[in-house]
This record gives structure tokens, C-alpha cells and sequence, in this order.
């Protein structure tokens, strides 16, 4: 069993490999920007791969809103090339069953942007009290 979610995982690796290639050069669509693969998830059976993506970072100046919009607009060009990215694949991947290709937006950046805020906010603000109270006790 061990053997088998080994090879799993090497597929997944060698499938987020492969795809940052096709989508860097040979995905023509303009309207598909600056992508990442960051995960390949493989169903053990291989019938469905979930593929993890970012796009290019925005300012912060962009709505949250507005991300999401944009996010969601990725994530559905992608999934419309994902016949094509798949048949691509299926030329280099020595495999007799070719996962069908799901993509999901990965939200892990911006969610450890928020956590690390949080974090340095709750610091400077203890930092804050720490001093108030040295102050008040003198």
C-alpha cells in the first residue's frame, strides 16, 4: 500500500511539473495570467486529479472583491483548457488512464498573509501593554 501512494504522489509531482510547462507555453488564451501550480492532488484510482493555482499577486490596493472575481475567473479558463492541458499531458505521462484535471483556486497565500497580520498586530499590541504597564508602575 505504501508502494502504491508512493507512485501516487510521483504522478502528482511529475502532473504539476508538466502543467506549469503547458500553461507557460503552450496555453495561447491571454486572458489566463501569471499561474502557479502549487499542488497536484491524485485520486488513487487516477480518474481526477485536483490541481492547486495561484495567480500573480496583486496590490494591495485591489478589493478583496475584486480578487475574487478575478480568482474565479482563472479558476474557470482553466478548467475550460483542461481538455487540452490533459491531452498534452497524456503525451508526456507514460499512464494508461490520464486523470481528468479539476482546478482549484488555493487561497493558502492569502489566508497565511491574514494569519501573519493577526499575528503582528496581537504582538505590537502586547508589546504596547507591556510598556503601558512598565510605565505605570514607576
Amino acid at each position: 500500500m505504501a508502494s502504491n501512494s508512493s507512485r501516487i504522489r510521483k504522478i502528482g509531482d511529475q502532473i504539476q511539473r508538466d502543467l506549469s510547462m503547458i500553461i507557460q507555453q503552450e496555453v495561447k488564451d491571454p486572458r489566463v495570467g501569471m499561474v502557479t501550480i502549487n499542488d497536484v492532488k491524485v485520486s488513487t484510482d487516477l480518474s481526477y486529479a485536483d490541481v492547486y493555482f495561484t495567480c500573480m499577486a496583486f496590490g494591495p490596493q485591489e478589493a478583496e472583491q475584486e480578487q475574487k472575481k478575478i480568482h474565479h475567473e482563472q479558476e474557470v479558463l482553466l478548467n475550460k483548457a483542461a481538455g487540452f492541458m490533459r491531452s498534452r499531458l497524456a503525451q508526456g505521462l507514460n499512464l494508461r488512464v490520464m486523470p481528468l484535471l479539476r482546478f482549484h483556486y488555493d487561497e493558502i497565500i492569502e489566508t497565511g498573509s491574514k494569519v501573519s497580520a493577526l499575528i503582528e498586530k496581537a504582538v505590537n499590541e502586547d508589546a504596547k501593554r507591556s510598556s503601558d504597564a512598565d510605565l505605570d508602575s514607576d
